[in-house]
């Protein structure tokens, strides 16, 4: 198109403007106003940009020039009068954070952020209000909002990972030190990372490491045993497993990790145990698909594990006919009634439990 024909450039800011994309639609309004000095509607267009990024005297600018010229101009005479009380709502936030009051302060910086919501500054001035408030996830939600718009901002990317590790957040922490160090993606991944990529062994190296070094953050501790306990149990290393996952849940109930328990007690043949841990994710969240599956294959399990079992208590195939098995019974349980060991208190407790397991073979 024809570089000096002012609508294009126009057309286009107002697109970045809707985008908000506050740079790219100055400099088209910019261009448009050295072009068409009087074309009132680029002027108010741009002073709203002004007034979007706290630019308040470049914006009073703007709104003048228009009311200069067409002094009952509706828009711009609106836009105008929010300048002042924005300006004294933003010095009232500074001066209810000098003297401690902080909640007011916020109040006060808030009602600035909804007229000027492409200020950076605003949003890092209530992330530290939110901060000395106590409020460290409001302050996370600011600072992610500056990152936003200024993308380039190494110290706030920095700040997020400190304030989203303290949280327990330590995946979206390691997000932000990689905004922020431009890290290679082949760096060394976190825990929570390795686990998704199903690097078992790595994933515990990484969380143990984490166990080792951090010492008083709670959120931290659970996270990196919630990560350990799943990783252990997919590595095949389930006494560890069981361990961890029990020292998780002692800090936060959570299904996902009676089902990890859940899964290293099925592997190491403790049905029962495996069994009631589906049920407690359960009762946690009665939907739980994997739970419900986990519980059903648990059943199943051991069902057929009574079954070989029996086969082996009664020391026979397990193609052996009726006619077989019952003819063993009858050996076995001759061999192991309690009362040939009278005189053997220890003996006598062992063949009670094998006479049991005899009568409940013969009968599965």
């Amino acid at each position: 198109g024809d570089p000096n024909n002012y609508l294009t450039y126009f057309k286009r800011g107002m697109v970045y403007l809707a985008l908000g994309k506050a740079k790219n639609a100055i400099s088209d309004l910019d261009r448009v106003l050295e072009l068409k000095p009087d074309f009132s509607a680029a002027r108010i267009s741009r002073g709203n940009v002004h007034l979007k990024q706290a630019n308040y005297d470049l914006a009073q600018l703007d709104f003048y020039n228009v009311l200069t010229t067409d002094p009952h101009n509706v828009e711009a005479n609106e836009l105008i009068k929010k300048i002042e009380p924005a300006k004294e709502k933003r010095r009232n936030a500074e001066y209810y954070y000098e003297h401690n009051h902080y909640p007011t302060a916020i109040q006060y910086i808030s009602e600035v952020i909804e007229l000027s919501p492409w200020d950076s500054r605003l949003y890092d001035f209530r992330a530290e209000l939110h901060l000395l408030n106590g409020d460290e996830l409001s302050a996370i939600s600011d600072i992610k909002s500056t990152t936003k718009l200024q993308s380039d901002s190494v110290d706030r990317y920095y700040k997020l990972s400190k304030l989203l590790y303290n949280a327990g957040q330590a995946t979206e922490a390691l997000k932000s030190i990689r905004e922020c160090l431009k890290l290679d993606p082949d760096h060394k991944v976190d825990a929570e990372v390795a686990l998704e990529n199903k690097n078992y062994a790595e994933c515990i190296e990484c969380a143990n490491k984490v166990l080792k070094n951090e010492l008083d953050t709670p959120n931290i501790i659970y996270e990196s045993k919630r990560i350990l306990c799943s990783c252990y149990s997919n590595n095949e290393q389930y006494s560890e497993a069981i361990s961890t996952c029990t020292e998780a849940l002692t800090i936060n109930d959570d299904p996902n990790i009676y089902c990890d328990r859940a899964e290293a007690y099925l592997q190491s043949e403790m049905y029962d145990d495996a069994i009631r841990d589906y049920k407690s994710a359960l009762e946690l969240d009665s939907q739980f698909e994997r739970a419900k599956e986990g519980l059903k294959k648990a059943e199943n399990i051991q069902k057929q594990s009574e079954r070989r079992d029996y086969y082996k208590i009664l020391e026979v195939k397990k193609s052996a006919t009726k006619k077989e098995i019952t003819k063993a019974y009858r050996k076995m349980a001759q061999k192991w009634h309690p009362d040939n060991y009278q005189n053997d208190e220890k003996m006598k407790k062992i063949a009670e439990k094998k006479f049991i397991d005899i009568a409940a073979a013969k009968e599965g």
